[in-house]
């Protein structure tokens, strides 16, 4: 299900809005860097194509490389991805890594795949 990741994020970025953009870069500290975890669906919907297209190419990254995989499922990656906008466009303070969470739970409890326990 992780490798729905980089979709998923692909779908957010999709949440863009016709009003003004904020680029990301609005979002960096005085190091450079964006606290990944800490953005919001808000944030994500409100800034360009460009920037939410290089934030899903990172989470995609990551979520594959914490899966140990280097392959994704184009097309139910898509599907994961509308979800995730969906889910982003009703809950615009919830963080990505949240929304990205209860989409992947339901993906999977839609495919009957258990999971652990934490």
């Amino acid at each position: 299900m992780r490798r729905y990741f980089v979709l998923v994020m692909a779908a957010t970025i999709a949440c863009s809005s016709a009003s003004a953009q904020t680029p990301l870069s609005a979002y960096v500290d005085s190091n450079g860097f964006i606290d990944v975890q800490k953005l919001t669906c808000a944030q994500l919907a409100g800034t360009y194509q460009e920037d939410a297209d290089a934030l899903t190419a990172w989470y995609s990254g990551w979520y594959n490389g914490l899966a140990k995989k280097h392959y994704m499922d184009f097309r139910k990656g898509k599907v994961v991805e509308h979800e995730v906008i969906e889910y982003c466009k009703a809950n615009p303070g919830k963080l990505i890594i949240d929304a990205i969470a209860v989409v992947f739970k339901d993906e999977r409890a839609k495919l009957g795949i258990l999971m652990k326990a934490d």
